[in-house]
């Protein structure tokens, strides 16, 4: 019996997110373990797996024979080598929130009844900002705890939304109800007051430094509607 693909915590969410049937195009795969297990447990029975380099491919490759699944491998950068038709489900996880932004930025596409499963790695006001003034929509959010860090995954596709304010875009625009946002939104207050205290310190800091206490108060706001909705009265 051909042994299960076991997903660490943070790939399993997005995986969790895929819709039955989907046809995926896995970006920046790594070792393409989120593919593989989506094979193998036969949510999907289509999946390319792409990288911009060939090693990670490779690991891909010997993923798929490991675990016995047939996938597509594409050596490009981002999306350039992906279709629109060959794909509904269009997952970018494990990079910065601008490197994001750039290959979506690059395939308009994606735009036009795609289904997109983001997971930054840093800087997600950033690729928040970019989908809200590029024709996206996020349609949901999530936080999940991988290793001790939280990370948030972002479920978008093509539509309008809102500009969001800066605290919305730092702490998240589908979050309110979310068990984690509170550690989140805390952690983000703690970030960004240590951030603003050394621009004050800083000869040509101190607009900076102003412009991160407004999102200081916004997120702290924030979380207190946050306590107020989802902490039950002693």
């Amino acid at each position: 019996m051909q042994r299960r693909l076991e997903l660490q915590p943070r790939l399993q969410a997005i995986a969790d997110w895929v819709r039955p049937g989907a046809r995926i195009a896995d970006v920046g795969t790594d070792h393409g373990y989120l593919p593989v297990w989506l094979l193998q447990t036969g949510v999907v029975e289509y999946a390319i797996a792409s990288d911009i380099n060939e090693s990670p491919l490779e690991h891909a490759r010997r993923t798929s024979r490991e675990y016995g699944q047939q996938m597509e491998f594409r050596l490009c950068n981002g999306l350039d080598g992906i279709s629109p038709q060959e794909a509904d489900t269009v997952v970018i996880a494990g990079m910065g929130g601008e490197n994001i932004a750039s290959i979506l930025e690059r395939a308009p596409w994606t735009r036009e009844g795609h289904m997109l499963l983001l997971q930054p790695m840093s800087k997600p006001e950033y690729l928040r900002g970019f989908l809200a003034g590029h024709g996206y929509r996020v349609t949901r959010e999530r936080l999940v705890r991988d290793k001790g860090v939280l990370y948030p995954i972002l479920e978008a596709k093509g539509g309008s939304m809102a500009t969001p304010s800066p605290g919305r875009l730092h702490g998240g625009i589908a979050l309110a109800s979310d068990p984690l946002e509170g550690e989140y939104l805390s952690s983000l207050i703690g970030k960004l007051s240590r951030a603003a205290q050394g621009l004050r310190q800083a000869k040509d800091g101190r607009e900076r430094a102003v412009e991160l206490d407004g999102i200081v108060q916004e997120l702290e706001k924030m979380r207190k509607e946050w306590e107020n909705a989802n902490c039950s009265a002693d």
